[in-house]
């Protein structure tokens, strides 16, 4: 799927979850086409094994997907997910990328408190964050996330869960996944030629 063709699928999933959003309300949650990156050059399958390939072709200088900020708690890239349990395989996945001064972060509610969470990111320079929207939201607004670093977010838009669901397909989670990508900070940033976001669905 291009940019244009996400941005508007999201935006019908949108309509369909909120029918109760006025015009208005629909036009603050859109995602626009020109915030979202174009992988359909990407002709591998989209799975965990070529996960971090994808990573190091649309990074632009992929070594520094082995780095982290001096900074603690503040990762060049976000995967998103739908549920804890891939957020697990996914870190299990991109840890090739981990190194004793860039952590790869598990961020999800299941089996992680949240208070382990802020103290893990407050204390830890981190490269690569994983987690579901609802844990990165909470993160992030309680300061423990730090975004100012951030270089990429990734959906996990691919994967589909044994019920045959993926991230946009559910409610419960494309609410979220939508809350969590308009947030100002981010939007401000889509696009921006310096010092800019991408938006990757994979």
């Amino acid at each position: 799927m291009d940019n244009q063709l996400l941005a508007d699928y999201i935006a019908q999933r949108t309509r369909k979850y909120e029918s109760d959003l006025s015009s208005i309300e629909l036009e603050d949650k859109h995602i626009p086409a020109n915030a979202i990156r174009d992988t359909t050059s990407w002709d591998k399958p989209r799975t965990l094994d070529t996960l971090p390939s994808f990573l190091e072709k649309f990074s632009g200088n992929s070594t520094k997907l082995w780095s982290a900020s001096k900074k603690n708690g503040a990762p060049h890239t976000i995967i998103v997910t739908a549920a804890g349990l891939r957020a697990a395989d996914i870190a299990r996945g991109v840890r090739k990328f981990q190194t004793k001064d860039a952590t790869v972060a598990k961020l999800f509610a299941k089996h992680i408190k949240l208070q382990d969470s802020i103290k893990f990111l407050k204390s830890t320079r981190t490269g690569i964050a994983v987690g579901t929207p609802q844990r990165l939201k909470v993160l992030v607004d309680d300061g423990a996330l730090q975004i100012d670093r951030l270089e990429r977010i990734v959906v996990d838009a691919s994967h589909i869960d044994q019920k045959k669901r993926g991230i946009l397909d559910m409610k419960e989670t494309q609410i979220p996944l939508v809350v969590w990508l308009g947030q100002q900070e981010f939007r401000e940033r889509y696009a921006a030629k310096s010092g800019g976001i991408q938006l990757l669905f994979y």
